[in-house]
This record gives C-alpha cells, structure tokens and sequence, in this order.
C-alpha cells in the first residue's frame, strides 16, 4: 500500500463518526483530489466500505475484517510505543524480523505485527499456535539504557501492562504465572518472550513479543492445548477488537516503563504481585539445570527473581525455572 493511501485509510478511521471532505485531505497530505479519488477507489476494491456525499466528503462505513497498521494507528495514544508499525500479513515469527530490524537500526518502540504467525515460539523454544485473523502476536523493540541485569523486570513489566489492558478492554480478570504466562482460571491467555541484544555489557536493544489468543475459537484450538489454553472469546463469549486491545497495551506499557525508568522495579513489584497466581501457593519449580525444587512462593525481590521457601526454611532464588502451581 502506498503511503499517500495508507494516510488516507488512517484519516478515515480518525474521522470514522464523521465525514472528512476531499479538500481536508488534500490538505493535510498535500496531495490532489484526483489522487484521493484514485486511493478511495483502490480501497473499496480492497474491501472497504466507504460513503461519499457531495459537499460533506468521505466517511469509512466498514472496514475488512482484518488486522491492519492504519486502524491501529488511527487512535494511538501512545508518545512512541507503536507509533512505528512494521506489519505483515503472515510471518514465521515477528521475534525474528524485530531482531532483524533491532540489528538494521529501528528505532526505539517499533512494533513488529503479524495477522498470523507460521513459526511462532515461546520460551525454551516452544510452538506457539498463531492462526490468522484470530489473535495478536507482536514484537516492540526497545533501546533502554539498562545494565542487563534489569532486563529480566521487563517481563514482569509487559506482564502487568497486559493484564490491565484486557481489563480495560474486555473486563476479563487475568493472573500471572511467573515469570512470563498470563492465564485465567489456570488457562493460558498470553505469552511473552524477552529476548536481548547485547555487547559485552551494553544492552543494544530489547525484543519483547507478546502472543495473545483474542478471537480463536474452541473447536479451532489444536487438541492437545485445549485442556491447558483459552482465548478472550471463549471466556467472554464475544469477539474482542484487536485493534483496541493492541491501542491500551501500547499505552498502558508506555506509561508503565517510564514510571520504571523514573522510579525504578519497586515501584512495579507490588503491582505485579497484585496479580500474581503463585504468591503463598506450594510450587514445584524445573530449573534450567534439570533441579526440583518444592516450596511456598514468598513473591519477588526488587531484581524480579522468584522467592521459593522450602520445608527446612530455606529461600531459593529463582532465576530461570518451568513453574507448577
């Protein structure tokens, strides 16, 4: 899509309660009449409904259902998480193309967003169902100014942001599974991956990805995830906006990392643990080191590792682990 259009879809979904006139347009973009006649006519061969009265201008009745920058875009409210938007129709994974952008230079809060994922992962290198047109998997890019010890609350950061999101959006109550897995009522909704760039100690850039199953329906879901996954629909028994889930998380993140970069996890650590599952359940914990270890979940200290207490009294830090509740 050219950009003189994808200007123009962006300024319809704006004013999509209203109508926009062609010279408004023209205007703003600083191109011809013919030239908007000519993208108008290109996007309702795309699929998209869009009114024109005399005098009054253009006015976006409906769009395809698809996932699409410009509508994402449109009400952003975000400073600059999102506000750079490199979309795909399908993918193997937007993890790999924001590392790949990360390397090439994108800038910081350059979202990486796919309709559908045909590789998509989670951590230790899991699949990750992705189907199209039925969720969100997305990738930001950040370049933060932090020691690499300080990129494990990051997670927990992503994690807390997305849980208010959906609140906000579908009114659907979530919990966090330390460290990376946000479910509801012990079903997995979100995944997230953070995945780092570095030189020695300097942290280039930060690659956060977020898998969320929005739209998917049950019958939909491969079979072996049905009894240990769920979707937004499922739950709520409608179909959520995307567009409006992708908006808040962008915003709500924003907003939640500036406040961490100005006052640091602690500020974060309570909100966190507001929501998490484990806090003073018995869990098992699989270390990356094939080592388990059972106990009471105490929470989380100011760097993010997971607290456990044994029987003897003993409190282990957790670094890296698989997490049974």
């Amino acid at each position: 899509m050219s950009q003189t259009k994808e200007e123009i879809l962006k300024l319809l979904f704006q004013h999509k309660e209203t109508f926009i006139s062609g010279q408004a347009i023209c205007e703003q973009l600083g191109c011809s009449r013919t030239a908007v006649w000519k993208h108008i006519t290109e996007l309702r061969k795309e699929g998209y409904t869009i009114e024109s009265v005399q005098k009054r201008g253009y006015k976006l009745l409906e769009a395809p259902k698809r996932l699409t920058k410009e509508e994402v875009l449109a009400n952003l409210n975000s400073r600059y998480f999102g506000k750079v938007i490199d979309f795909h129709e399908v993918v193997p994974s937007t993890q790999k193309i924001a590392h790949h952008l990360a390397e090439d230079g994108a800038t910081h809060g350059t979202l990486v967003l796919a309709d559908e994922q045909a590789g998509g992962r989670g951590r230790l290198g899991r699949v990750w169902h992705s189907p199209k047109g039925t969720g969100i998997w997305m990738s930001l890019i950040l370049k933060p100014d932090l020691t690499i010890n300080r990129i494990p609350q990051l997670t927990l950061l992503a994690a807390v942001a997305i849980v208010r999101s959906i609140k906000k959006v579908s009114d659907v109550d979530c919990s966090i599974k330390w460290p990376n897995d946000i479910l509801f009522e012990g079903k997995k909704l979100v995944g997230i991956l953070t995945e780092l760039q570095s030189e020695m100690e300097n942290v280039r850039a930060v690659i956060i990805g977020m898998g969320i199953n929005v739209n998917i329906e049950w019958a939909d879901m491969p079979a072996e995830i049905r009894d240990i996954a769920t979707s937004l629909k499922i739950i709520t028994g409608k179909t959520q906006s995307r567009v409006m889930l992708i908006q808040t998380i962008m915003t709500e993140l924003e907003k939640l990392y500036d406040l961490y970069l100005n006052e640091g996890f602690e500020v974060i650590k309570p909100m966190w643990e507001t929501y998490a599952l484990s806090i003073g359940k018995v869990i098992r914990a699989r270390t990356m080191q094939g080592e388990v270890l059972q106990g009471v979940a105490k929470g989380i200290n100011n760097d993010g590792v997971l607290l456990l207490e044994d029987d003897q009294g003993v409190v282990h830090h957790i670094y890296s682990a698989d997490i049974e509740i």
